[in-house]
């Protein structure tokens, strides 16, 4: 499958989709703008990234769309722009109405120019509008209009929407759990990154700029048909990989020093998600081997507690205890841990969760809790597990032999009715696998 047809979802997927979508909107509308197109600078635009939850519901990735879903009629109309050959010279062809109606089989097709005229009748019979406040952008103006209007006549008239609710409601639920078609795509991003950290391992090595790690990375995601990253490709070599989001990439790596390597493919606008931690030399100094030795021993941990019916804190809580008892063992911290957990004495060396739902955005939509209550996992979501220790310069508590390590192993799991698939199982994380890898 190349990167083309990977954007074409089949159309018994998307209707299924949007069936489910109709149920829970019930007598509401959904309004789904895309996502504008971005500029570098000026006029010099970024390469288009379409919005993902049109996506997910229509397949539609052109920019200046917007879809119209009645729950009450189970109906999807759709808004496209106008066929226009000065503008197709400088940004590529356009659909227009009549090819999009071809393609995306809406019920109805108009151009984009219409939509103002048309949105108040559409939003008649609504009693709430599912919209995103303040991501409309050009649209954003016609939506407030029409909802004026409805206000004003409904009144009288006892029709029209009476809130304006997030779109989340409804489409976040739908997307954790992830439909054969979702997982394929997913599979496709996992086994790209995989490919790809294996070519940035291979070029790890003393005096060698963190930038030429990101570059090869991200060549091979290219090279392999992707999108590219999912996300800004971390390598972070030294005290760099105690930054949890570091992206400038800018360092040479340094002897004997650890690089962090954060990063994901993008197939067909699903992503991967993945964290190694190399040794530059080929070998683990000592305690760099006893703070990896002890990341990975709580990666697996909370991987083995990945299963339907187990909670998403239960996933961390297993990973925080593994950690915690080795701080203790490691004199790192002191007392019982069960109270060192309790007050948050681990946070200063893991500072963030163990897991994060994945899909068409690398960090997903859905929630971790709801009424206090954490999420149950169910078969077919998707989530990392990622533990890992940071040992910042100048941080309290830090032995000298541990000051700027910072580890992070992360895997992508999706839940199955008999357990868990460990998507990245096939890319090394047992230590000397990983010294492996960088001395091929």
């Amino acid at each position: 499958m190349n990167r083309s047809d990977a954007l074409k979802t089949p159309s018994g997927v998307l209707e299924n989709r949007r069936e489910l979508a109709y149920r829970a909107l019930a007598n509401g509308t959904m309004l789904l703008p895309a996502a504008a197109i971005q500029y570098q600078s000026r006029d010099g635009e970024r390469r288009y990234h379409p919005d993902r939850e049109l996506f997910y519901l229509t397949g539609v990735t052109e920019p200046g769309s917007v879809a119209v879903l009645s729950g009450s009629e189970s109906t999807f109309i759709l808004f496209v722009r106008d066929k226009d050959p000065s503008a197709e010279l400088w940004s590529g062809p356009r659909l227009g109405p009549e090819l999009a109606a071809d393609r995306f089989q809406p019920d109805e097709c108009y151009p984009l120019s219409e939509l103002g005229d048309r949105l108040p009748l559409l939003l008649q019979r609504s009693d709430r509008l599912y919209w995103r406040l303040g991501r409309g952008g050009e649209v954003e103006p016609h939506i407030t209009a029409a909802l004026a209007r409805t206000h004003l006549k409904g009144s009288r008239t006892g029709s029209g929407p009476r809130g304006v609710v997030d779109p989340g409601e409804v489409l976040d639920k739908l997307r954790m759990t992830k439909d054969a078609h979702e997982l394929t795509l997913i599979k496709h991003a996992v086994e790209m990154t995989i490919e790809g950290h294996k070519v940035g391992a291979g070029k790890i090595a003393h005096g060698v700029g963190e930038w030429e790690i990101e570059a090869a990375i991200n060549a091979a995601f290219r090279c392999a048909g992707g999108g590219g990253p999912g996300y800004g490709t971390i390598v972070g070599s030294g005290v760099n990989a105690c930054v949890l989001h570091y992206v400038d990439n800018d360092d040479l790596i340094a002897k004997d020093s650890l690089v962090l390597v954060d990063a994901g493919a993008e197939y067909g606008l699903y992503n991967a998600d993945v964290t190694r931690t190399y040794p530059s030399g080929g070998r683990f100094t000592q305690p760099q081997r006893e703070i990896y030795e002890l990341v990975d021993t709580a990666r697996r941990a909370a991987i083995d507690f990945v299963a339907p019916g187990v909670s998403i804190a239960e996933v961390h809580d297993a990973a925080t205890q593994i950690l915690v008892d080795g701080l203790v063992g490691l004199r790192v911290l002191e007392g019982d841990p069960a109270e060192l957990i309790s007050e948050g004495e681990h946070k200063l060396f893991y500072p963030h969760q163990t897991s994060h739902w994945l899909g068409l955005d690398v960090h997903d939509p859905g929630d971790y809790a709801r009424d206090g209550k954490s999420q149950i996992l169910e078969p077919g979501m998707v989530v990392t597990v990622e533990p890992g220790l940071y040992f910042r310069p100048g941080q309290p508590k830090t032995p000298d032999a541990f000051e700027g390590i910072g580890i992070r192993i992360e895997d992508d799991v999706v839940v199955t009715a008999e357990g868990r698939e460990v998507l990245t199982a096939s890319l090394p994380s047992e230590s000397s696998e990983v010294e492996r890898l960088i001395k091929a």
